[in-house]
């Protein structure tokens, strides 16, 4: 478990252990950062959580200060872990993902599952296998340009993720567009709902820890389509929400998108304050409870 716990990502996106840093000891945000590591070592958790904004007191971009916390706050597999067993769990007939990047989420994809990646720059340096096939697209350009459900073979999206730009009327606007094109019983994820902290959670970065203003989303979907089912799996690094119970014929978001994008961006950060976890609708990260979740009727 203290492993899975510390487990993080750095900026390669691969996942590994943090470790004390070959840096002079009069760097005094990586002596922070070793005491904050050992006290999360020893389980002294409240002590690793101030080391941790001591260092980013001095540095706000600290990055392995930023990835310590998530580990401490949201324990248990990282969010490409709870992917792959969501498509070993699943066995989508059809996948859509939005945001490829480097492939690291998409090469989850079973070879049973015709797959659809979205990217205006995919970084893709494998082979593809042959059930999996990239739009070097915007997304909003993806779901204007193409049908969909043609290159799915017909077949609706059984399983979506979401992340792509980390402005949430950018996640509003795909989780718009993929409902449509799915059952009832089919499954969207959307990465990067559950924020650090205030900074990280800006929709101007500043820092290399970034999850943007995807939280917004959540928010919304929870208050305008009480008819969804939406948790947020505590998956490192920001968290994964999973969202239930679609209705392909709802056109509510998209009737009262301008008003629903402007009430949104007018909320504050400080409305997490107090009870991040409820609002944000935070899902222990227990598979035997995530595969319950997935299991269950809508």
């Amino acid at each position: 478990m203290l492993g899975n716990l510390l487990r993080v990502f750095l900026p390669s996106r691969s996942a590994r252990v943090p470790a004390a840093e070959a840096q002079p000891p009069s760097d005094a945000r990586v002596a922070y950062y070793q005491a904050a590591l050992a006290d999360a070592q020893a389980g002294r958790f409240a002590e690793a959580i101030a080391g941790c904004r001591a260092a980013l007191e001095l540095d706000p971009n600290y990055t392995r200060a930023h990835f310590l916390l998530a580990a401490i706050s949201m324990p248990g597999e990282d969010y490409f872990r709870v992917i792959a067993r969501i498509h070993a769990h699943l066995r989508p007939r059809t996948y859509v993902e939005i945001g490829v990047a480097k492939g690291d989420s998409i090469r989850l994809v079973g070879p049973e599952t015709r797959a659809l990646g979205v990217d205006p720059a995919p970084e893709i340096n494998f082979a593809l296998p042959p059930n999996v096939k990239i739009f070097a697209q915007t997304s909003d350009d993806f779901f204007a340009l193409n049908d969909v459900r043609a290159e799915l073979g017909g077949l609706p999206v059984d399983l979506a993720f979401i992340d792509g730009m980390h402005h949430f009327e950018f996640a509003l606007r795909d989780f718009m567009n993929i409902e449509p094109l799915c059952t009832p019983g089919s499954t969207i994820l959307i990465h990067d709902v559950y924020p650090l902290d205030e900074r990280t959670a800006a929709r101007d970065r500043a820092t290399e820890f970034w999850s943007g203003d995807i939280w917004r989303l959540v928010l919304l979907l929870r208050k305008h389509r009480p008819d969804l089912v939406v948790h947020t799996i505590g998956a490192t690094p920001t968290g994964l929400a999973v969202v239930r119970n679609l209705d392909p014929e709802s056109t509510y978001i998209r009737d009262h998108l301008d008003a629903l994008i402007a009430e949104y961006l007018a909320v504050d950060f400080g409305v997490l304050a107090e009870g991040k976890a409820e609002q944000l609708a935070l899902f222990p990260n227990d598979w035997g409870r995530i595969a319950a979740l997935l299991d269950a009727p809508r």
